[in-house]
């Protein structure tokens, strides 16, 4: 596959909340109904929606797509022509947490229900929002191939994305806190080098033999191979606030595939980097985001931040060249760098105006609305 060939893809969780209090809304199945069919899903609790671009090979076009697919879900949400605001509407928000927290609820069906009676307070808690960019691949030995040498980079593409500083009311400390409640799972986080398809999928074999998961959607490697499409599946990012932030998620990832499938083809190796190592590098990322510290793929020390991300960038500039996509991701990174993710601003809302304003000024950011006041 060419790198003009390859395409990219974003699915996104949104949360529901009150237009006036904040609070966190139980609004899907209300939503979910006023949309066309294909343009929105249910997830774990009827307090969040997920929708998901079609494959693309501009970023503009992939930005277009996920813009109207956020405008589209907050007019679903908000209820009302246009989506103005209606008494029962809600809010639309890329966020990866909800700040105020509150006992969500479980959507119907009997895969939620087993989710529910398997693994109890852990399913109940998982009010979280993600980012999951599916990038394609030739074959599923090539998609193994990317999955290999992308995986020390996820880290740094979680701390771009970090959302999520609050938790249950509380300022947890982490930029990202969503990627450690969502890391409760018992197959969630990085996972081992596999080598080529055979070895992916015995790896799942494995897994699957110790009873634990509920079946093989269950395994929420950080990088997969998906189930359902020709792709490798990046789900370690929060929802990003910004839409920009999103596409430039998008941006990077394509570019890593596109490296890791040259360096396959050129015979050379991954990188040595074991699971531990790559648990302390998220556990870095989601703490500080691009604030601090991250730990360095190439050398497994901490580094500037600033340093790590560049070095992402050169890492893939090729291809990125390639692509027509280098100057829009040297921009997007730039961006990020100086004014933070969205935890940065998360915070910085909530102490000049408290949740509830945050989250109005934050539905507003969610379609690219310039903020007011």
């Amino acid at each position: 596959m060419s790198t003009a060939e390859r395409t990219v893809g974003v699915e996104e969780e949104y949360l529901l909340a009150d237009p006036v209090d904040g609070a966190a809304r139980p609004d899907a199945p209300r939503v979910l109904g006023v949309l066309a069919a294909g343009r929105g899903e249910s997830e774990l609790h009827r307090e969040q929606v997920e929708t998901g671009s079609a494959p693309h090979t501009s970023l503009a076009g992939l930005r277009a797509d996920l813009l109207a697919r956020r405008r589209e879900l907050a007019a679903a949400a908000a209820g009302g022509p246009g989506g103005s605001a209606l008494p029962g509407g809600s809010l639309l928000l890329a966020l990866g947490t909800h700040p105020g927290g509150g006992e969500p609820t479980l959507s119907a069906g009997p895969r939620y229900e087993r989710l529910r009676e398997r693994f109890g307070l852990l399913a109940r808690e998982q009010l979280t929002c993600g980012c999951h960019v599916h990038v394609g691949v030739a074959d599923r030995d090539e998609g193994a191939a990317v999955l290999d040498r992308l995986r020390p980079w996820a880290p740094v593409l979680l701390a771009l994305s970090a959302n999520s500083p609050f938790w249950e009311g509380v300022d947890t400390g982490h930029a990202s806190y969503r990627s450690r409640v969502w890391d409760r799972w018992p197959t969630a986080g990085p996972s081992a080098a596999v080598g080529d398809a055979a070895g992916y999928d015995a790896l799942v074999r494995r897994l699957l033999a110790t009873g634990v998961p509920l079946d093989a959607g269950m395994v929420y490697f950080d990088v997969r191979l998906s189930a359902r499409y020709p792709t490798v599946e990046v789900r370690v990012a929060d929802v990003c606030l910004r839409l920009d932030d999103a596409v430039l998620l998008a941006g990077l990832v394509r570019a890593l595939a596109d490296t890791a499938a040259a360096e396959h083809r050129a015979g050379r190796p991954p990188l040595d980097v074991g699971v531990e190592v790559l648990r302390l590098a998220s556990w870095r990322a989601a703490v500080d985001g691009v604030d601090g510290d991250l730990v360095h793929p190439l050398t497994g020390t901490p580094r500037p931040a600033a340093q790590v991300v560049g070095d992402l960038v050169e890492h893939v500039a090729g291809a990125l060249a390639r692509n027509g996509d280098e100057d829009a991701v040297r921009a997007g990174v730039a961006a990020v760098l100086e004014r933070g993710t969205g935890a940065r601003w998360q915070r910085s809302a909530v102490a000049a105006g408290g949740v509830p304003a945050m989250l109005r000024r934050a539905a507003r950011l969610t379609l690219d609305e310039a903020e007011r006041g």
